[in-house]
């Protein structure tokens, strides 16, 4: 049995100095508000001041006090503020330019955080990992600085996934995984994140993990450590432990877990719940021993992310369950199945000793037979009548045989062919990401047909592989030509060898179709100038160019569309 690790105490905390795990966390970092005691707050901050009037200290400043409803640069509009602690406040907010919601962190310029906040929030928006809940904006105006961040709807925070219980083995080798290895792409450009709790992690409703407030939230905070990826790394087996026992490993209650009992020390996930994934339970206790603890089954500590990584992608990987069908109902025999369907059924008073008079034959009476003779006459007479009248009219055709008229060419027909070889123009335009956040740096799109071949509308970045991380099938342009029109020809050009698909929507299609497999693929290829051309013309009015392999970008990859012209 490893003893109490201690490292974790120290991962994220409230001030910089006193242990989370000695409380319940007081809000979420980004936009999710817990629970917390207004009264008791508002005591420790009374005390506080006073205790800084008293060292001679200046008493914390205050929260902006701004309200729902103020505009930030004429286009963020705060809607609901959902933290408001130690000098800054967080917000849901709406962007009314692109007409999406958005998060906000606030605070005023003289703060003494507020050049680290900044410095943090470009740091990370420069990442661009799509792991991360992406930073997309960072300013200093009106003796203000706000922070301005993705805001994911469609998302659960850990926290609540956690209250209703424990994960499966699947979701919980998932959740490991897949924050490990972001986790440890965020350390390679030298980004930490010291507050990783179980309101910073995301999953999204097609099962991915995504982190939120990298660098940012320790930063609002004051939060640093000596050993960043030890930290990082103890607060992720924290998250594992949680995931496999509904409970936090460390004796105090946090984030709606309970602690463990006082005096015994860390014990591993299957001694604490029965059931436990035995590899996933080592993996847990190699992350959480530090300095000196025993690791369970001798195993070596995990001291960084990339550790951690490495170690679960080592141990044999985790099947999700099998579905479940529902029971058919018993099998119901019927007089149908039972072959009785259309039987005779026995008359009463008929005994099997009674023979049983058979119906004569059909048309075998005497009115039978007349009536055979009228049809066989009439038959005849029909036959005759209609050999005389061929007859009678190919030989009128004989003699007045005349010479047949020139069908003249009708200019108005009904389904006049367009011409091609004619450009399409382009009335508008939006990015195709719906199997990620939904959104692919939307503000470049118009780069991407301005006819200017110096811009650009480029991907987010993508790290590991070129299928875009393994997160996703492909991402691409929805383009709107206004109205129904033919389309032959798409001609694409890149930035580095890309591969590419045309797709497009059915003509009936009165708006943009949201789900990839709603388009119609007619064409592919690769390169850095591409011209999809379909095996025949179609006509639609929504054009999707979708990326599916891309090109590599400053350790990543990245695609990037300089120009696109559509012909008909």
């Amino acid at each position: 049995m490893a003893e109490r690790s201690t490292a974790a105490v120290d991962v994220a905390d409230n001030s910089g100095d006193d242990p989370l795990t000695a409380k319940a966390e007081t809000a979420a970092t980004d936009g999710v508000a817990e629970a917390q005691d207004t009264v008791e707050q508002s005591a420790e901050v009374t005390e506080d001041k006073a205790g800084k009037r008293q060292n001679g200290e200046q008493p914390s400043i205050e929260t902006p006090e701004l309200h729902s409803g103020h505009k930030l640069a004429r286009r963020y509009r705060l809607e609901e503020c959902v933290t408001r602690l130690d000098g800054f406040s967080s917000w849901r907010a709406v962007d009314e330019k692109l007409r999406r919601a958005v998060g906000v962190h606030l605070l005023p310029a003289d703060h003494p955080r507020a050049r680290s906040v900044l410095a943090a929030a470009r740091s990370a928006a420069l990442l661009g990992d799509p792991r991360f809940v992406q930073v997309l904006d960072a300013v200093e105006e009106n003796d203000l600085v706000y922070v301005v961040h993705e805001w994911l709807p469609d998302s659960t925070e850990l926290t609540a996934l956690l209250a209703a219980g424990p994960l499966e083995p699947h979701d919980a080798y998932q959740l490991v995984s897949q924050v490990s290895q972001a986790m440890a792409a965020a350390h390679r450009e030298g980004l930490a994140h010291l507050r990783l709790t179980p309101s910073a992690v995301l999953r999204s409703s097609t099962g991915q993990y995504r982190i939120r407030g990298l660098a940012v939230n320790a930063a609002l905070r004051g939060i640093s450590a000596e050993r960043p990826q030890r930290t990082d790394t103890e607060a992720i087996g924290a998250l594992l432990y949680a995931a496999l026992t509904q409970r936090w490993p460390y004796e105090s209650d946090a984030y709606g877990l309970s602690g463990l009992p006082k005096g015994v020390g860390l014990l591993a996930p299957d001694q604490v719940r029965a059931g436990v994934h035995r590899g996933l339970s080592e993996i847990a206790m190699r992350a959480l021993a530090n300095d000196g603890a025993t690791a369970s089954r001798q195993e070596p500590p995990c001291t960084t992310p990339d550790e951690l990584a490495k170690a679960v992608a080592a141990m044999p990987r985790i099947r999700p369950p099998e579905p479940e069908f529902p029971t058919p109902p018993d099998y119901q025999r019927t007089t149908y199945q039972q072959g009785t369907y259309g039987r005779p059924q026995p008359r009463p008073g008929v005994t099997a000793a009674q023979p049983v008079m058979a119906p004569p034959a059909p048309l075998e009476s005497r009115t039978g037979r007349a009536l055979k003779w009228a049809v066989s006459a009439l038959l005849i007479a029909a036959l005759g009548l209609g050999s005389w009248q061929i007859a009678d009219r190919l030989l009128d055709q004989g003699k007045n045989k005349e010479t047949p008229q020139t069908t003249q060419p009708q200019d108005n027909e009904d389904e006049k062919q367009p011409e091609t070889g004619k450009p399409v123009t382009i009335t508008g335009a939006s990015d195709f990401d719906p199997q990620g956040d939904g959104a692919e740096t939307p503000s470049e799109i118009g780069n991407a047909f301005d006819g200017n071949p110096a811009t650009s509308w480029q991907t987010s970045i993508y790290y590991g592989y070129s299928n875009f991380g393994r997160l996703k099938e492909g991402v691409g342009l929805v383009l709107d030509l206004g109205t129904v029109q033919q389309v032959s020809k798409v001609e694409v050009t890149f930035q580095g060898n890309t591969s590419v698909q045309l797709r497009t929507a059915p003509e009936s299609a009165s708006s943009r179709p949201t789900a990839p497999g709603a388009y119609t693929t007619v064409a592919s290829g690769s390169g850095t100038q591409v011209a999809l051309t379909a095996d025949k013309a179609v006509k639609t009015r929504y054009v999707l160019v979708w990326l599916t392999d891309l090109p590599g970008s400053g350790g990543g990859y990245r695609g990037k569309v300089t120009d696109i012209k559509i012909t008909s």
